[in-house]
């Protein structure tokens, strides 16, 4: 058991991150890299302890875990190589005309970092968006000083996890206060954090009521701040005809497996899916039901999660014009054998006349649980499209013909989302540069943002421009010579080269 931190404590712990944040930001980009590869070296050194206990925690399978670690291991790897190439940096310099009238100065501009972050964990990545996960990697290259308050529902995944970032801090002698760990079950602990004055920006991940809490105490600060939220998606799925027709039984069996990957626990889970009235559709439906009645119920991640889903879920069912289609077969005839924490697979549908009047069923259901809404015609899918709120992903199962004939509706999708999918599946979401894991709210609290790929450096950065100041005053991303040698937008040019100036 950890005993909350108090506000004298946490101010301490501030207190030391402001001051770290002043020397760490003076570290070159090859400095942070290292710490950044040196947290990987760590988080691998934890070995199958650190596994036993997140599987304890969590009630997540080994194979998910030791996969998760991989990735996390990979997020430090890759955005530490991100850092030291420079180009999140956004380097900008356009050189003076004097004999301009009036003159034109000297302009230069980067980004610096904001100072130090604040990061709560989410309690379905234990590792790769908790402790050393994303949100702590990116910060950590932008050069912020990182805070991570425990996830109460793996504190002991967690407090492992910090140990590692804290030994390797003292392996690279970075700043003492780069790096710290608190504990808080109750809202106090996240609000003393958020409110603290050297607290510069938030990560988070996690539901719509704490996200928005969170960006409601950093926006009403006397000086607010940042807060990059990811609460949560429904991920609308639009099923088009051609296409369905071409393989109803092959898309119902994918998405079978999508909507109760995980126990339905991914932020990506595909929990809305759109069609239109006909055989087609009916056929899906049924093969959808079918394939989810023969998946069996696993346990979720803790006891909060599991009540949350049977509520929330239990609330859509009861609602007027919806319809159950289908719950695991093993649950309605072993339902006292089993495990604890269980949920239970579960399909539904309803008229796209009864959605769009009711915005219960629009609402996100955190398991392994979705819903086929039926439309008349591509006029009302379109109009579903238009009312759905902010979303990470959205999915069109489409042929060439489907998108070309369906131009409105193709636009309305692209408007509420981050990703757009054609032809897969939402869930699983690849560390790359040209990802986007972010939406409109209220899937985020910033859409312009990703939390995945090492774009997601630039949150934890404020640009700054340098008008006349002597080549030898440049911080080195600047000077003339590049001697960090990375590319830069020179008077409206790509270019790695020096200026002869």
């Amino acid at each position: 058991m950890y005993k909350d931190n108090s506000t004298e404590e946490i101010d301490r712990v501030m207190q030391t991150a402001w001051r770290a944040f002043h020397q760490y930001r003076k570290l070159p980009l090859s400095s942070r890299a290292a710490f950044m590869r040196a947290i990987a070296v760590e988080l691998e050194n934890c070995g199958d302890e650190l596994i036993r206990v997140a599987m304890t925690e969590t009630n997540l399978p080994e194979t998910r875990l030791r996969s998760e670690r991989g990735r996390t291991i990979f997020q430090l790897n890759s955005y530490a190589a991100a850092c030291e190439k420079g180009e999140w940096l956004e380097a900008r310099i356009d050189t003076a005309i004097p004999d301009k009238v009036p003159p034109k100065p000297d302009i230069r501009k980067m980004l610096v970092p904001l100072g130090p972050v604040v990061v709560f964990g989410a309690s379905n990545f234990p590792f790769a968006y908790s402790t050393a996960g994303g949100d702590t990697a990116c910060a950590l290259a932008a050069g912020c000083p990182v805070i991570v308050k425990a996830h109460p529902a793996h504190t002991d995944t967690s407090t492992i996890v910090a140990a590692a970032i804290l030994t390797a801090a003292d392996k690279c002698k970075m700043p003492r206060g780069i790096f710290a760990h608190v504990y808080g079950a109750g809202f106090e602990t996240g609000k003393a954090l958020v409110l603290h004055p050297h607290t510069k920006a938030l990560g988070f991940t996690g539901s719509y009521t704490g996200g928005k809490q969170l960006f409601d105490w950093g926006s009403q600060r006397k000086e607010p701040i940042p807060v990059f939220a990811e609460m949560g998606s429904t991920n609308p799925v639009f099923l088009l005809p051609e296409r369905l027709k071409s393989d109803v039984a092959g898309i119902a069996t994918l998405y079978a497996g999508s909507i109760n990957l995980g126990v339905g626990q991914f932020c990506t889970k595909p929990g809305i899916l759109i069609g239109l009235e006909g055989n087609d559709l009916q056929t899906f439906v049924h093969d959808l039901g079918k394939a989810v009645s023969q998946v069996n119920p696993a346990p979720m991640l803790h006891a909060g999660i599991v009540q949350a889903f049977k509520e929330k879920k239990g609330t859509a069912l009861l609602q007027e014009g919806v319809h159950l289609v289908a719950e695991s077969e093993l649950w309605q005839s072993h339902s006292e054998t089993l495990p604890k924490l269980s949920g239970i697979p579960t399909l539904a549908t309803t008229s796209a006349k009864t959605f769009l009047a009711n915005p219960i069923l629009h609402q996100e259901v955190f398991g392994p649980y979705a819903i086929v809404i039926q439309c008349k015609d591509i006029n009302e899918m379109t109009e579903v499209a238009k009312q759905l709120e902010g979303q990470l992903t959205a999915t069109l199962m489409a042929t060439e013909n489907d998108i070309r004939d369906n131009e409105a509706l193709v636009e309305a999708i692209h408007n509420i989302c981050g990703r757009i999918i054609l032809n897969g599946v939402p869930t699983g979401v690849e560390v790359c540069l040209s990802m986007h894991h972010g939406g409109p709210f209220p899937a985020t609290t910033d859409g312009r943002f990703s939390s995945v790929g090492a774009d997601g450096i630039k949150r934890f950065a404020r640009p700054i421009a340098f008008q006349n100041w002597s080549n030898t005053l440049l911080p080195d991303e600047l000077k003339n010579e590049n001697p960090l040698g990375i590319w830069r937008t020179v008077n409206n040019e790509l270019s790695k080269d020096s200026l002869d100036l």
